[in-house]
């Protein structure tokens, strides 16, 4: 719903004062003033958001916090509890009639109890009659189970395997989702499971500006990506960069577990910066920076967008060779912070605060692909 027209002119009005002076020079200086004041009551009123709610699931509170911070409105009201038998109810605290609603939840933690609370939000809200509904999903849940594969062994290949990530699709589709935002998918084809909209943010801009604000000796860096699935996305960054960059073949004989891994590219004396998407049990990007220091880089870095960091990750990390671990906050990490002082974290919370406040004005979002938001 627009505001009140009458209102809007009412209050243009009262910051326009009519200028009357005899003397040109403080003409002028109210002139001035008063198109000050009227530039400032525009803003306030173009600022406005109204007909938006943004409700924050449990698995990640503090990044909907930090995005209704940044848009400058408060959280919306729910309540989220478990009957005796672990079932989840979700009440939501507010009318949600003819709004625009946003539903922040990431895919971490408790990934199946967080989808389930997420797909019950998305559904009170629709049968509440908002108008739109939008999912906030910073690390998208099952990404890795994205098709079917050759399992353990390349000479294996199974028929059986789920497509995970299609099934998570069509419960947000049939839950009442009308679009969808998220960030650095495991696969950027996971938008065709969808017949909704789907924004897929990118770390890159803000990976970018960690990288040339933290680490002197960039230009004399090469971006390398622990597998060949990520080659695209560090040859992207290592454009923007200037720089050279290298890949690591890798072989697994079974699921969270590396056989084998082959360096291409010329890493000697040139400080290693590992780039990839996700990391979970760490073994792979663990094993990337052994590989790294045995082929001769100075120092290596890993960037992360989602930090899992379950089982054996942290104590794998804090015996690793890395200078530092940077991941960002689509993920809780203030637990893993404090047990590893390698791990650092950028905040992308600018990043969903603009992608809701641009789509909730009907603005484009591609702008976001290549920029941090200040």
């Amino acid at each position: 719903m627009m505001p009140d027209t009458k209102s809007l002119k009412s209050e243009q009005n009262d910051c326009v004062m009519p200028v009357r002076s005899a003397n040109p020079i403080r003409a002028r200086s109210l002139i001035r003033d008063n198109l000050e004041k009227q530039a400032g009551c525009l803003n306030l009123i173009h600022s406005r958001m109204p007909n938006i709610k943004v409700f924050s699931g449990t698995s990640h509170p503090d990044l909907a916090q930090r995005i209704v911070d940044r848009l400058g409105i408060d959280l919306g009201k729910v309540v989220t509890k478990k009957f005796s038998n672990l079932e989840t109810c979700v009440e939501i605290g507010e009318s949600v009639r003819g709004e625009d609603v946003y539903i922040v939840q990431s895919g971490s933690g408790e990934i199946n109890d967080n989808l389930m609370e997420l797909l019950i939000m998305i559904n009170a809200c629709k049968i509440a009659s908002a108008s739109r509904v939008t999912a906030v999903i910073p690390c998208f849940p099952y990404a890795r189970q994205d098709k079917k594969d050759k399992e353990f062994s390349p000479r294996q290949y199974t028929s059986r395997a789920p497509i995970s990530a299609k099934l998570v699709a069509n419960m947000l589709s049939v839950a009442g989702a009308d679009h969808i935002i998220t960030m650095d998918l495991h696969a950027s084809q996971i938008q065709g499971f969808f017949d909704i909209p789907v924004d897929n943010l990118y770390a890159e801009p803000a990976v970018l500006k960690w990288i040339k604000e933290n680490i002197p000796e960039w230009k004399n860096s090469i971006i390398v990506s622990p597998d060949a699935g990520g080659a695209k996305r560090v040859t992207s960054i290592a454009d923007r960069l200037n720089v050279e960059f290298a890949l690591i073949h890798k072989e697994r004989k079974k699921a969270n577990e590396v056989a084998s891994m082959v360096l291409v590219g010329d890493v000697k004396d040139k400080i290693a910066i590992l780039v990839d998407d996700m990391a979970d049990t760490c073994g792979t990007i663990v094993h990337a920076a052994d590989r790294l220091v045995e082929a001769g880089a100075t120092k290596v870095y890993a960037i992360l967008t989602h930090g899992i960091f379950s089982g054996p990750a942290i104590s794998r990390i804090n015996n690793a060779c890395f200078e530092a671990v940077v991941v960002t906050n689509t993920i809780p990490q203030d637990g893993h912070m404090r047990d590893c002082p390698k791990i650092q974290c950028i905040d992308v919370s600018m990043m969903f605060a603009e992608a809701v406040r641009r789509t909730h004005n009907g603005e484009s979002v591609s702008y976001l692909f290549s920029n941090v938001p200040y």
